[in-house]
């Protein structure tokens, strides 16, 4: 009912293009084992799928060509056509994850109809969208199947089958970047270079078997020293809010015009403490929640990832791609984006369970702040 060693990645947005760029060695190797499956319900797929033409840019230029057979339908089609992957990489906006654990669950629920659940026809799906939210999502999952139970679309799947679908929910936290230009089937993708993705959660036999098959493509992949997908999710949440939040503050000055900055601009010398207060922030709640250890020291934590962020100076981190262009296009709303919204929220909830309550309001007053330079840029290309 499926693919042994094909990767498939979910959906072909910025972050998925890069991922399959360096899964097949800078386009060197495409054998048709590494493919994009189709978000249900995505727009952008669609036009995509009629075009049929992919375009990639790298410093060899613009590389076009026919998707045809890169360019899979959704996971539930997939099934149907015998073409599921054996290693699910899911990417999309962290707010449409919801949807592909919806899609997950059908997809047992099919197998199941099918008489084919005892062969568990299921991906290992590594989760990699930014955001705090693996623990939670993994609880949704679990809340889906067991209500699936209670209908009758799914048997008892407690003590047997439960821990062979949960053994199979990875989270794969990545550096990886990469850039779109423009939208749709006229979308120009540029991956950026060749960036970490750790891998934790799940099963350890399917945790090294998943980073077996991916590195063995290209990608740059470990297993997580500590197994806690959590404490991944803090350590990129620390990196993703200096540069994705921090930067859109950065990006749009009191008259609400807004600048694409680069990592190199936001991270100016003289915006020194407020970075490094915000990761204090996160892993003061980090250590209440065990994501982090006791004897876990700030200073340990936030070098390495302070050089990491170094590492990618030219990137104009995802976020301020997303308000650049929906500023473009006239669709900015007074929210905040995806990435934002699925680390803050987290932990505002996180501080305030843990009795934290200076930092729960340190970060609801970074999203207020955040919220009100996004109405000023709004305004701002309103008027214009």
């Amino acid at each position: 009912m499926g693919l042994q060693q094909a990767i498939g990645i979910l959906p072909a947005g910025a972050l998925g293009v890069s991922l399959f760029y360096h899964l097949t060695r800078e386009l060197r190797e495409i054998r048709g084992d590494a493919y994009f499956v189709t978000r249900t319900g995505s727009v952008s797929a669609k036009e995509l799928s009629r075009d049929r033409k992919l375009r990639i840019a790298d410093d060899k230029g613009i590389h076009e060509f026919d998707a045809t057979e890169l360019l899979k339908p959704d996971l539930l089609s997939c099934a149907r056509l015998g073409e599921l992957p054996e290693v699910l990489v899911v990417c999309p906006n962290p707010d449409q994850l919801l949807g592909v654990i919806t899609d997950i669950v059908q997809l047992l629920e099919m197998a199941y109809e099918g008489g084919e659940l005892e062969q568990l026809p299921l991906p290992t799906v590594v989760l990699s969208s930014n955001g705090i939210y693996y623990q939670r999502l993994r609880q949704i999952f679990i809340e889906k199947l067991e209500e699936a139970t209670l209908l009758g679309r799914l048997p008892d799947l407690w003590p047997d089958i439960m821990p062979r679908i949960v053994g199979r929910f990875l989270r794969g936290v990545t550096i990886q970047t990469g850039l779109r230009e423009g939208s749709g089937a006229s979308a120009v993708y540029r991956p950026g270079p060749r960036g970490i993705t750790r891998l934790a959660g799940g099963e350890q036999s399917v945790r090294e078997r998943c980073c077996a098959m991916l590195a063995s493509r290209g990608a740059w992949v470990e297993l997580a020293l500590n197994s806690s997908a959590t404490r991944l999710e803090f350590d990129k949440g620390i990196i993703n809010l200096a540069t994705n939040l921090l930067g859109q503050l950065y990006a749009i000055d009191e008259a609400g015009r807004f600048t694409a900055l680069r990592v190199e601009q936001i991270l100016a010398p003289e915006r020194e403490p407020e970075i490094r207060k915000l990761a204090s922030e996160v892993f003061a709640v980090g250590q209440a929640v065990r994501a982090y250890a006791k004897t876990d020291e700030f200073e340990q934590i936030y070098r390495p990832l302070r050089e990491t962020l170094d590492m990618h100076r030219s990137h104009v981190p995802s976020s301020l791609q997303w308000v650049g262009l929906r500023l473009r296009t006239g669709e900015l709303a007074e929210e905040l984006t995806p990435t934002e919204n699925w680390l803050l929220e987290p932990l505002i909830r996180y501080a305030r369970s843990a009795g934290l309550e200076q930092s729960a309001e340190y970060f609801e007053n970074l999203k207020r702040r955040l919220l009100e330079k996004l109405l000023w840029a709004r305004e701002r290309a309103a008027a214009s």
